[in-house]
């Protein structure tokens, strides 16, 4: 029997209530911070020998190099023949839809002249280097190669280094095969906090890179945190969400196996039901019940789904819209009569999948738009994983004369009243001073 928590808006203390069951701390305790502290400081003065010994230590290899630690592109060629036909078609498809949706969110640079001929505009450029962290073993997921490699190539990244625990030598085909077809440079088979440092920092074999991407566990996460400035990130994951909007006219079973979807990740995932249909919210809590017992990680979903899932009863959909922005959920189902317009009121949510047709798990997989998405509420400030993350901006400004004469009479007027005299002399020396 799994014991949903049950809320009502209606209900004094509601807002309190939702809070209680959207905490989550990802802070990472000292012994975890003193662990990565030591670990990164290895690698950055030790390099390749200190790579090789944590991976001899946590992964249990018996390596001597780090060539034995590199993956060359023939094996990762020999896995794309390893692999079922279906599973690489699927793959590729996968992979082409990726890019097409990628091919959309590319950063163009422009630029325009002012009257007096000086010129404003913006270069964008791709990064030079990124790395790409994999979970290995068999918690592996190619998926996680396809949403990460392929809008950096889309970028124009130069060079996507990949890497990837392997665990008691424990590889995964698909992984590998998934890294050929996203057109991933190299690959290591390294993981941990030492991976990440060593993608930060550089080693003698492993170049350093200028951004790190993809998920991990604590002490990935961890590092990753420490190592940003040096490198950038593309965020601290949480565990994984879903909060499903349903006006009732859905079939609640395939209600209740949304739900699942993402609380079979692990214990801490976390599944909401807003509705504002009674009847609806029993039938899928039956649904539950009953389904549940078919789930071969059903001790897992039914671990997250009494830890952090609710099912919560609305007045209407008004009422769903406004809990929904609040939660600022990861993934957002709209599984109503006309999901368009409701969407459009959608303020913060990381992805939203439309109608009673489309499944999370879609986007999880193939749908097009990246999987790597804001959690714990951060898609109040952040937005899903593009080709964006993998460029820059460059601001480009070049005065002709009349213009550097005009625009020195503000600025040094301006560095003076900031008592930058300095500032205001490199400006006032372009003045043109008539006769």
């Amino acid at each position: 029997m799994v014991a949903i928590k049950q809320l009502a808006k209606s209900d004094d203390g509601f807002w309190t209530q939702l809070d209680a069951l959207l905490a989550w701390d990802s802070v990472s305790d000292a012994d975890v911070l003193d662990t990565v502290n030591h670990i990164i400081a290895d690698i950055r003065q030790r390099g390749d020998a200190a790579v090789i010994e944590y991976t001899r230590r946590f992964d249990r290899l018996d390596v001597a190099t780090m060539q034995n630690l590199e993956i060359s592109a023939s094996s990762l060629a020999a896995s794309l023949d390893k692999i079922t036909t279906e599973q690489k078609q699927a793959l590729e498809r996968a992979a082409q839809r990726i890019q097409d949706y990628a091919e959309h969110q590319k950063l163009d640079s422009w630029e325009y002249t002012e009257a007096d001929g000086t010129l404003l505009g913006q270069q964008v450029t791709a990064l030079d280097k990124v790395g790409l962290y994999v979970p290995g073993g068999k918690a592996a997921y190619p998926s996680s190669v396809l949403m990460n490699a392929i809008p950096a190539k889309v970028a124009g990244v130069e060079e996507l280094i990949m890497v990837v625990p392997t665990p008691d030598g424990e590889v995964n085909d698909l992984v590998f095969a998934a890294a050929a077809i996203s057109g991933v440079d190299r690959v290591f088979t390294i993981g941990g906090a030492q991976a990440v440092a060593a993608l930060a920092y550089g080693t003698q074999s492993i170049p350093p890179v200028d951004k790190i991407v993809g998920p991990g566990n604590i002490y990935v996460a961890t590092a990753k945190r420490m190592v940003f400035g040096t490198v950038g990130i593309d965020m601290i994951a949480g565990p994984s969400e879903i909060l499903v909007i349903c006006d009732g006219k859905t079939d609640p079973d395939w209600i209740a196996m949304d739900l699942f979807s993402q609380a079979e990740h692990d214990e801490d995932a976390q599944s909401i039901l807003i509705s504002p249909d009674a009847a609806f919210i029993e039938a899928v809590k039956a649904s539950v019940q009953r389904l549940l017992s078919e789930m071969p990680r059903k001790a897992i979903i039914q671990a997250s789904l009494e830890e952090r899932g609710a099912i919560i009863k609305v007045a209407d959909l008004d009422e769903a819209v406004e809990v929904a922005n609040y939660i600022a959920p990861e993934h957002l189902e709209l599984s109503v009569e006309n999901p368009q317009l409701l969407a459009t009121r959608i303020r913060h949510a990381g992805a939203i999948f439309m109608g009673r047709y489309t499944a999370e798990a879609l986007g999880d997989y193939c749908a097009g738009p990246n999987h790597v998405l804001p959690t714990s509420r951060t898609a109040r400030f952040s937005s899903p994983l593009g080709v964006y993350d993998f460029q820059k901006r460059s601001s480009l400004i070049n005065c002709s004369a009349q213009g550097a004469s005009e625009l020195g009479k503000i600025a040094s007027t301006l560095a003076h009243g900031e008592g930058l005299t300095a500032h205001a002399r490199s400006a006032e020396c372009r003045i043109i001073h008539k006769a």
